[in-house]
């Protein structure tokens, strides 16, 4: 039995829609409809295994990633998310690339890429004599052509951007994400090397290497470039690390090439071309009686790696080399979600050394099982056809490379009703806002049944959950609960650590997972997590410190922060009595328009419209600048509403020639750019110290979170990532 928030992101997101945009599939039929597609390739058991497909799903043990459920048994038939793309260092292999990538983004994929291959800002082309701009001034317009696919309204696009420590403008990169307004469609990461790991602990230098001349550049103090990511890391989150030479031993086939780059949210390196798709299972659902069900746990893997290995079959992929490197390793990313609400199910709290334990012997069990049911389906189907250039080569059998994968869960798990991935509880009580901007109070199931057993379950105590999620904070809660009801800031960076290294020890490829640290973390915090992370195995890792971007908002988790207040209940601030701004004239598809901004004493305040003589839609366009304005005195990040209303398209304008705009709201919002960059009295809006800020989800206007190394809204399933 779904929720209605389920219903309601399932509606928004997944159903399939007509010409006019009309709903034209029930939940259930989406369920049909995808376990009917994947069951193609069984044959003449097709009809066995979509009854087992879709009773794996709507059961909610097992859901598969969104390309899958959107377009599976669909024409556009691309169902995986992740890809890698490789740029070779001239003109017409970069912008090769970038066409790969709109078609990949089209189709609801999202794509990684390595920029280490092009040469660095100020080399010499030789071809014309000019000076090289550099990897960054590429990943500029990469992000440019992200923006301008919608990806069909259901996904948007989203990019990993790598950089080996290494490479001459690593300095550059680090910090090219400081003016948060750019590269607003790039995750970066920075691919660290043993080299540099053992240089940063013996605070000696290491080698810059120029990919271009194929020589060692320069030495640079390791220990100042990693000050350097630890600093940028505490300021914004950005960049993450990523391993690179610890990923590469385990590559599961060396011989085919060496992993220079991740999908988005840094889970799954891949090889250039190769595509994953993922699908994770609801650990939730495995407990019984407070013990781990492993009988069904070990039939839902069995089902799940076959369900996973058909959409390789039925996959239409964008492009022939990535089907033939897809085929050709046949990698799958299974994984988990709902692994908080199984620990809370045990009674084992999420920051203990039983927790520690049973992750492992949890993942080793998904992992060993995952492999021998890909022996078997080899010994069915045959092996993949690289098995003799891998670390597989002596067994007789094997179906696929790799297998397991730890994958953000942000919209699925939602829709299963557990929490992501294996990221701690974030809230156990919020407010959501569904389609039809009907508000109700979720309460975490477990703890709810927890305090109605003890008689806890009061008005009084769930009002002082809303404001701040957190069961440690209410006196009224006995500590035996407090102790295993804890939430994503009740547990250290260490022990967010220990767990996702935990789940690494036995996961074929890498974990997304945000390690959170608390508003009051230091840069030591942060460089001593770092190293710990380093030490203990993992692939990867992304942090966030609470507080940290300028516009971001903490919904749940800072009793200071009264999140259900802001976010829900928040007001347009009174127009000024005197304003001043500009007005800008711009030529529509059926004539001139005016557009006036003003200002009042903390920023952007209004926008309103005029139309000539012939200046189309008067009423439209009038009734946007109404919206923009009300967004603009609610405090709505500029860039979201800008991102909102560009390149939305008029038929009128695209028709004539002399239109300098694509349609009235194009035009606002091209005016709206132009008068952030003028910059007249910006720095009055950055809240004062200690000031609460906030950024809403572009898509619904609820509060948004960091976890699973992206940031998810729990209203609709937006997420950055996807």
């Amino acid at each position: 039995m779904l929720s209605k928030i389920a219903e309601a992101i399932l509606e928004k997101r997944y159903l399939l829609r007509g010409v006019h945009g009309e709903v034209i599939e029930t939940t259930d039929q989406l369920f049909r409809r995808v376990a009917k597609a994947v069951a193609e390739p069984e044959g003449s058991n097709a009809a066995e295994y979509e009854e087992k497909f879709y009773t794996l799903m709507t059961s909610l043990d097992f859901l598969p990633n969104s390309p899958t459920l959107m377009n599976a048994g669909t024409p556009d038939g691309q169902l995986s998310a992740c890809f890698v793309l490789p740029i070779e260092d001239n003109m017409e292999g970069i912008f090769n690339t970038l066409r790969d990538a709109a078609l990949i983004h089209k189709t609801g994929g999202g794509t990684g890429f390595s920029f280490s291959r092009l040469r660095p800002k100020d080399s010499v082309v030789k071809s014309t004599g000019g000076i090289a701009s550099g990897p960054i001034s590429f990943m500029h317009v990469y992000n440019a052509a992200t923006e301008a696919i919608k990806q069909g309204g259901k996904r948007r696009g989203a990019n990993m951007g790598m950089l080996r420590v290494d490479y001459p403008d690593i300095l550059d990169f680090i910090k090219c994400k400081k003016d948060k307004t750019k590269l607003t469609n790039f995750n970066i990461s920075v691919a660290i090397t043993d080299k540099f790991m053992q240089a940063v602990q013996e605070n000696s230098t290491y080698e810059i290497f120029n990919p271009y001349t194929k020589k060692v550049e320069k030495e640079l103090p390791a220990r100042h470039v990693w000050d350097e990511i630890v600093k940028a890391a505490w300021e914004s989150g950005e960049p993450g690390i990523f391993f690179i030479d610890r990923a590469n031993q385990f590559n599961p086939t060396p011989m085919l090439g060496e992993f220079e780059a991740t999908n988005p949210c840094g889970e799954q390196p891949l090889l250039s071309y190769e595509s994953c798709n993922l699908g994770s299972i609801n650990l939730s659902n495995m407990v019984i009686n407070g013990r781990v069900n492993y009988t069904k746990l070990a039939k839902t893997i069995e089902l799940a790696v076959r369900f996973l290995d058909n959409v390789i079959e039925i996959n239409k992929y964008p492009l022939p080399q990535i089907e033939r490197a897809t085929k050709l390793t046949r990698k799958i990313g299974l994984g988990v979600m709902g692994w908080a609400d199984m620990l809370l199910k045990c009674r084992i709290p999420y920051n203990s050394k039983q927790a520690i334990d049973l992750a492992e012997q949890v993942m080793k069990f998904i992992t060993t099982y995952a492999r021998t049911c890909s022996i078997k389906l080899g010994k069915e189907r045959g092996s993949f056809p690289a098995k003799d250039k891998s670390i597989w080569k002596d067994y007789e059998y094997m179906r696929n490379a790799a297998l397991t994968t730890i994958a953000p869960t942000g919209t699925i798990s939602m829709i299963a009703e557990v929490s992501s991935g294996i990221e701690p509880i974030f809230g156990y009580a919020y407010t959501k806002t569904v389609m039809d901007n009907t508000s109700f109070t979720y309460v975490n199931e477990i703890l709810k049944e927890t305090l109605e057993e003890r008689g806890l379950y009061t008005q009084e105590i769930i009002d002082k959950l809303l404001k701040t999620g957190r069961v440690s904070t209410i006196e009224e809660v006995p500590e035996d609960i407090k102790e295993i009801f804890v939430c994503a800031y009740d547990i250290t960076a260490e022990d967010h650590i220990k767990m996702q290294a935990a789940f690494q020890k036995y996961t074929d490829n890498a974990i997304s997972k945000t390690i959170n640290f608390p508003k009051d973390a230091t840069i030591e915090d942060i460089h001593n997590g770092y190293l710990l992370a380093y030490k203990l195995g993992c692939k990867g890792v992304t942090v966030y410190r609470d507080g940290s971007r300028d516009s971001q908002v903490l919904n749940i988790g800072t009793e200071t922060k009264k999140s259900s207040e802001l976010a829900f209940k928040a007001l347009p601030r009174d127009r000024a009595a005197t304003t001043f701004g500009f007005t800008d004239k711009i030529t529509t598809g059926c004539g001139n328009l005016y557009i006036t901004v003003n200002f009042d004493e903390h920023g952007i305040c209004e926008i309103f419209t005029n139309t000539g003589k012939a200046g189309g839609c008067p009423a439209q366009s009038e009734a946007t600048a109404r919206l923009a304005t009300l967004a603009l005195r609610t405090n709505v990040d500029y860039e979201a509403i800008i991102k909102q209303l560009l390149g939305i398209r008029c038929p009128a304008a695209i028709q004539n020639k002399n239109a300098q705009c694509l349609s009235c709201p194009d035009a606002i919002a091209r005016t709206l750019r132009k008068a952030l960059a003028q910059k007249v009295l910006l720095t009055n809006i950055i809240p004062e110290k200690g000031t609460p800020s906030t950024i809403k989800c572009p898509e619904c206007g609820q509060p948004i979170y960091n976890a699973e190394g992206c940031v998810i809204c729990q209203s609709c399933g937006y997420s950055k990532c996807n």
